[in-house]
C-alpha cells in the first residue's frame, strides 16, 4: 500500500531532549496499542524511558547503532522510526538488526510500516550491506507484513517469548538478503 500522505525520511538526528521525549511517547503508545516493541501493555512512559535511554546510548554519535525517523509531511509529527543496531562483532559487519520498529497507531495503515521498511531497505544498501535481519513476536501476524516487503522467515524458537502467563510466543526471525 502507498503511504496516503509523505513521510520525510531523517537519519541520525539529533537525539536533542525533545525527540527523545517524542521517542518515549510514541514507543509509549505503540506498546500500549499491542505493539511488539519490547513491551506487553500496559505500560507507562517513566518505564519506557529506562529501556529508551539505554538504546539512545547507543546510537551514533555515541554509539554504532543509527536512528532513522519518519515524520508526517505538512505536519512534522513523529510517524514512526527504527533503529540499525549493528551487533558488536566484526566479521558480522557487513549486516544490520533492525529493531524497534514502530509506527504511531493511530497512523497505521496508510503504508508507512512498508514505507519505513523500503527507506531503511534503501539505507542499508547505499551503506552496502548484505542484509538486514528483524526479531518478530509470534502470534500477531508480524511475518506476513514483513514478508510483503521481502523479508524470509529463517528461524523461529518456539514459546520463548512469555507476554502473560500461559500465553508464550514464538521468537521469529526474519531476513532480507541485500545481495
Amino acid at each position: 500500500m502507498a503511504p496516503t500522505s509523505t513521510l520525510d525520511f531523517t537519519l541520525d538526528p539529533g537525539l536533542d531532549p525533545g525527540l527523545r521525549a517524542e521517542i518515549t511517547r510514541l514507543w509509549t503508545d505503540a506498546s500500549n496499542a499491542g505493539g511488539a516493541v519490547g513491551f506487553v501493555a500496559p505500560v507507562t512512559e517513566d518505564e519506557v524511558r529506562v529501556t529508551a535511554e539505554k538504546q539512545f546510548a547507543g546510537i551514533a554519535p555515541a554509539g554504532p547503532d543509527r536512528l532513522l525517523v519518519a515524520r508526517e509531511g505538512g505536519t512534522g509529527r513523529l510517524a514512526g522510526l527504527l533503529v540499525f543496531e549493528s551487533v558488536r562483532f566484526a566479521p558480522m559487519d557487513h549486516w544490520r538488526v533492525l529493531s524497534r520498529v514502530m509506527v504511531h497507531p493511530e497512523l497505521q495503515g496508510r503504508g508507512y510500516g512498508a514505507a519505513l521498511l523500503a527507506e531503511a531497505e534503501r539505507t542499508a544498501r547505499d551503506w552496502g550491506l548484505a542484509g538486514l535481519r528483524l526479531y518478530v513476536r509470534g502470534g500477531l501476524g508480524l511475518e506476513e507484513f514483513y514478508g510483503r516487503s521481502g523479508y524470509v522467515e529463517v528461524g523461529r524458537v518456539p514459546g520463548t517469548i512469555r507476554v502473560a502467563p500461559g500465553d508464550d510466543r514464538d521468537d521469529v526471525t526474519m531476513w532480507l538478503d541485500l545481495r
